[in-house]
C-alpha cells in the first residue's frame, strides 16, 4: 500500500511540474527567507562592480567577472570572492524555492523563474550575457 502511495505522490508532483504550475518567487519559508537576506547583503557590494561593468548578470543568471582588466589585484580579489559567494547563494535560493513547492523536481522550473526575474531586475546600463556568450548593456 504505501510503495503505492508513494507512486501516486510522486507522479502528482511530476504532473504539476509537467503542466507548469507557477513558481511563487515570494514564497517565505525559512531557508528561502535566510538565502534572500545573505543575497540582500551583499548586493551593495556587488553595485560598484556592475556600474562599472566588470562584472555582469550570465545568461544562466550567476554572475560572471565581464572585464578585469581595469582592476588592481586587491580589487580583483574583492570581485572575485563576492562571485564565489553570490553564485553559490543563488544556487541555494533556486534550491530553496524548488523544495518550498514540493521537491528536486520543481528545480528547473524555479530555476528558469528566478533567472527570469534577475535579468527584470537588473539596472538598465549593466551587462548581460545573451545565450550565445556576447555581452550587451541592458537598455
Amino acid at each position: 500500500m504505501k510503495p503505492l502511495l508513494l507512486l501516486l505522490a510522486l507522479l502528482s508532483c511530476t504532473a504539476a511540474v509537467a503542466a507548469g504550475e507557477p513558481i511563487n518567487l515570494d514564497i517565505g519559508t525559512p531557508p528561502v527567507v535566510v538565502v534572500k537576506h545573505s543575497l540582500a547583503q551583499r548586493s551593495s557590494r556587488l553595485v560598484r562592480f556592475y556600474d562599472a561593468g566588470i562584472i555582469g548578470l550570465g545568461y544562466d543568471g550567476m554572475v560572471k567577472m565581464r572585464d578585469d582588466s581595469r582592476l588592481s589585484l586587491p580589487q580583483r580579489q574583492i570581485a572575485e570572492k563576492l562571485i564565489d559567494n553570490e553564485n553559490p547563494d543563488r544556487n541555494s535560493l533556486i534550491y530553496a524555492l524548488a523544495e518550498a513547492h514540493g521537491g528536486k523536481a520543481y528545480e528547473p522550473a524555479a530555476r528558469a523563474a528566478q533567472v527570469r526575474r534577475w535579468k527584470e531586475q537588473f539596472h538598465s546600463g549593466w551587462w548581460i550575457e545573451d545565450a550565445q556568450g556576447k555581452w550587451s548593456l541592458k537598455p
